[in-house]
């Protein structure tokens, strides 16, 4: 019988792509780093979100919701109350908060930062991973976030212009991705590489993203 200590063998990394939401629970198997819902949103919401940009008004906000259980609702009254007149409001916050609370069935999180934000510029340019559990990230109008397939860059070059490949893949408007980060238990060093898409002058993004903060 052989002394030799058994190989811990790693789960390919890989990601899981769907048409419904069920895709999200993708998430929660070893290995997979990206569950993306290619869904399409309702006409009002993209009306809503393009009439925000029009606009050209800044737009960051951020806040925690609490969840005393899975059936408690998100209290986002005061969420972009700025926007509050313009037709859509309502429907856009109604959407947000069905993903807040898919995102914390999904986890059993009781604790959610949300932050909404237009953007004219990329935030994050370089591909590089997230330092969380997990977090969503949906672009409610214009161009969406690039990530990258295992093996297309080498991860100990993350940061260098240089080592970035032409080549990527790009979620679409509307799409909504839960990406696992290098704080997920037994994902160190497999987080999702990705990257905010470059902007033309006069382009903009508004954008929605959910952290599990306990």
């Amino acid at each position: 019988m052989s002394l030799a200590p058994a190989l811990q063998t790693r789960p390919l990394v890989r990601q899981a792509i769907g048409q419904t939401p069920e895709v999200f629970t993708r998430i929660l198997e070893d290995g997979t780093n990206l569950a993306l819902w290619q869904r399409r949103l309702p006409l009002h919401i993209v009306d809503f979100a393009t009439l925000l940009l029009s606009l050209n008004q800044p737009l960051a906000e951020s806040l925690v919701v609490e969840l005393a259980n899975d059936e408690a609702q998100p209290d986002l009254r005061s969420l972009a109350a700025c926007c509050s007149d313009l037709e859509g409001y309502e429907g856009f916050i109604a959407d947000v908060a069905w993903l807040i609370s898919a995102f914390a069935c999904l986890l059993g999180a009781r604790r959610i930062g949300v932050r909404v934000r237009t953007l004219d510029k990329a935030m994050c340019p370089r591909f590089h991973v997230d330092h969380v559990p997990v977090r969503l990230i949906t672009t409610y109008a214009g161009v969406g976030s690039q990530w990258l397939e295992e093996g297309m860059i080498d991860r100990q070059l993350l940061g260098n212009p240089q080592a970035e490949p032409g080549q990527y893949q790009q979620m679409l408007g509307g799409e909504v991705a839960l990406l696992k980060g290098e704080k997920w238990q037994g994902n160190e060093g497999a987080g999702l590489i990705h990257r905010s898409p470059a902007l033309a002058a006069g382009e903009r993004r508004l954008i929605l993203t959910l952290d599990w903060l306990a």
